[in-house]
């Protein structure tokens, strides 16, 4: 551990965790060392206002001795399967009417089959508002993914399992956007089975946030998460064939459009809310699992009081420094907490 006293007022050097290809010394041509935790390391200088980050402490200031096992991840969790399940229990419970309107109005009966339009209307606004209501987590088919960001489905233009065997052998290079590059290639042999060549594009695309795999009808289909979409949409390029289309995969059931007119169209609407129905009670489930594994994860990951103890007492010892990186620290953390906050948590049974 370094131990050599730094002037207060000299900025410290602060790891931003970015990898640093060269530098001084560096070979000649020799690769960029790769990092899989923050280094001690200097990384980069910056100044105060440009430190985003959480800045851990210099290494001349106090020894923490609070727990070291606090899970990071928990809050997210927890808040996205909240969600998740007050957004399925939502959409369940306006399925189950717009079912129920559906199969008055089949059975030509008046009284239920009069709201039938309203209802269908309050499901696909709610529908439409997943991406921002679902916590993250719920993907267009209603399907809930825990721990894991909802995905995007979507397939490129022309390149599909019949194209790529024709033109064997073949190899071709991908780029997304400013990430990746020529270095992406794939080959594929005559030889090679639809299970093989949506492998080999899995593994080569994967770098760059874009999983491959075949769909129930034997087709190329590609994911990466919905947030990532808005970027990978227009941004893929291929050798030889410049910027790729992309079209996404619309889910099984467009129910924020039901088909109400004629009995055959109010029938296959029927089908389909009930389809939904099903995928949504199994999310519900995996929901309210996800949400039960979360909560325990906070019993028992919970502070006792000589934890908090421990921590008030590292939390003065920190103040009590001088070293910038410490001050910056605090300061950001302090940033909104006033008095009457901290009276009403006191406060707090």
């Amino acid at each position: 551990m370094d131990t050599t006293l730094r002037s207060a007022t000299t900025p410290l050097p602060v790891n931003t965790g970015t990898n640093i290809g060269t530098g001084v010394g560096a070979a000649k041509g020799a690769p960029a060392p790769v990092r899989t935790q923050p280094s001690q390391e200097v990384g980069s200088e910056l100044s105060a206002p440009e430190l985003r980050a959480p800045v851990r402490l210099a290494p001349h200031a106090p020894a923490q001795r609070t727990r070291t096992h606090f899970d990071t991840r928990l809050q997210s969790d927890v808040a996205s399967a909240q969600q998740a399940r007050d957004y399925l229990d939502r959409v369940a419970s306006q399925l189950e009417s717009v079912k129920a309107a559906l199969s008055a109005k089949i059975a030509g009966m008046k009284s239920g089959a009069r709201d039938l339009e309203a209802k269908a209307r309050q499901l696909g606004a709610t529908i439409a508002a997943r991406s921002s209501q679902a916590g993250g987590s719920v993907n267009a088919q209603l399907e809930f993914s825990d721990g894991e960001p909802a995905q995007q489905r979507f397939r490129i233009t022309g390149l599909d399992v019949a194209t790529l065997q024709a033109a064997a052998p073949l190899s071709l290079s991908f780029s997304v956007g400013g990430i990746g590059g020529p270095q992406l290639a794939a080959s594929f042999d005559p030889e090679m089975t639809p299970e093989q060549i949506a492998g080999r594009l899995d593994r080569t695309l994967a770098p760059v946030g874009l999983r491959a795999g075949l769909d129930r009808q034997g087709r190329i289909e590609f994911t990466t998460p919905e947030a990532n979409w808005p970027a990978v949409r227009d941004s893929i390029a291929i050798s030889g064939r410049g910027r790729a289309t992309t079209e996404s995969v619309a889910p099984d059931a467009k129910l924020e459009s039901l088909a109400l007119g004629n009995a055959d169209a109010l029938r296959q609407s029927l089908r389909e809310v009930v389809q939904a129905l099903e995928r949504v009670r199994r999310s519900q489930d995996a929901a309210s699992a996800a949400l039960s594994a979360a909560t325990l994860r906070a019993a028992q990951s919970a502070l006792t009081p000589a934890d908090l103890a421990i921590s008030a007492q590292d939390f003065a010892s920190t103040a009590a420094s001088h070293d910038y990186e410490s001050l910056l620290a605090i300061t950001s953390a302090l940033v909104g907490v006033s008095r009457e906050r901290v009276l009403a948590l006191l406060g707090m049974r």
